[in-house]
């Protein structure tokens, strides 16, 4: 709930100080003039922010803002995993040196390896639901571990989708704010739901991670 408070401060905010509407309306008539290559072109930008550790809150944002909740939700998930994939595939065949000496020293990536090497996808995706580590590091991270590639893709996809939804319901009902669209009230109860839903998730997956690594 503070996350979704802080991020409509700073919708509302910007709209008043900022021509944000027109940036916004500039940079939307753009993406929707080149049709399917806007959006492949802005799931391309994610991938790469992936793998380069820029985050990717803002693009998910602007997902749900330029294409609304059900596709901006698809083209995230879709760019997302696909960054996700590309990330762990580098940690674990072409960065593996690197990757280790960013995760050395972090104690309980010792214990999530144990646990991951017995369960497997159910810890990725419990993972996936937590910030107990960074998206983007955990992708290089997860590199290092025996799980297998499909069952990481899976279950990082699965796990993923909550937290996509509730950005790009945000970034919709900001959008919807810009517009001064008399349903507005509609989308901020629907995202902050959503947020509410997600921060419980994210909470009992949390601890579950925690009693997991702590019993071995």
């Amino acid at each position: 709930m503070i996350l979704f408070a802080v991020l409509v401060v700073v919708l509302f905010t910007a709209g008043f100080f900022l021509p944000v509407r027109e940036w916004f309306s500039d940079f939307r008539n753009w993406v929707e003039e080149q049709g399917v290559w806007g959006a492949v072109c802005f799931g391309l930008v994610y991938v790469v922010c992936t793998v380069l550790f820029v985050p990717g809150s803002i693009l998910t944002l602007g997902a749900g803002a330029i294409y609304g909740p059900v596709w901006g939700t698809l083209l995230i998930s879709l760019a997302s995993t696909t960054g996700a994939a590309c990330a762990f595939l580098v940690g674990r065949y072409f960065a593996r040196d690197q990757v280790q000496a960013w995760v050395r020293s972090n104690p309980r990536f010792a214990a999530l390896d144990t646990a991951i090497a017995q369960k497997g996808g159910w810890i990725v995706f419990l993972l996936r639901l937590s910030p107990i580590f960074p998206f983007n590091l955990l992708n290089y991270a997860l590199g290092l571990t025996g799980v297998r590639f499909r069952t990481y893709l899976l279950a990082s996809w699965v796990g993923m989708i909550p937290g996509t939804i509730a950005f790009v319901l945000v970034g919709y009902a900001g959008q919807q704010a810009l517009a001064g669209e008399q349903k507005l009230w509609y989308w901020v109860v629907a995202a902050a739901a959503t947020l509410i839903v997600t921060v419980f998730i994210t909470r009992v997956a949390t601890r579950a991670i925690r009693e997991t690594t702590e019993s071995k």
